[in-house]
């Protein structure tokens, strides 16, 4: 069974850092692009940042100087660093990836189950 598996969330204070990490398991072709969502309550799920398979990046303006996106391609895992968090950044995080699994040649969009990241004041 091919899934996403997160971890590192929690609670940190205003300012603090956090590493999220997400690793694929299950048989895998092959992975592409990777990435971070977040979905605060009330509110629809948005895109945090997003890595190629060749390590190029995009991220959304609210996470820009303050959040890094990065994978190692051997482990097939996908991290976020985040630095000087805010009370605004807490939010379910979600691990995102288009995944060609084995034994087939299509590519399929997972994503995985979520990680809560609070950040108090």
């Amino acid at each position: 069974q091919l899934q996403l598996v997160e971890s590192g969330g929690g609670l940190v204070q205003a300012g603090g850092s956090l590493r999220l990490s997400c690793a694929a398991s299950g048989s895998i072709r092959s992975i592409n692009d990777m990435g971070w969502y977040r979905q605060a309550p009330g509110k629809q799920r948005e895109l945090v940042a997003r890595i190629t398979s060749g390590g190029s990046t995009n991220y959304a303006d609210s996470g820009k100087g303050r959040f890094t996106i990065s994978r190692d391609n051997a482990k097939n895992t996908v991290y976020l660093q985040m630095n000087n968090l805010k009370p605004e950044d807490t939010a379910v995080y979600y691990c995102n990836a288009d995944i060609t699994p084995r034994p087939y040649y299509y590519t399929r969009n997972y994503w995985g189950q979520g990680t809560q990241v609070t950040v108090s004041s």
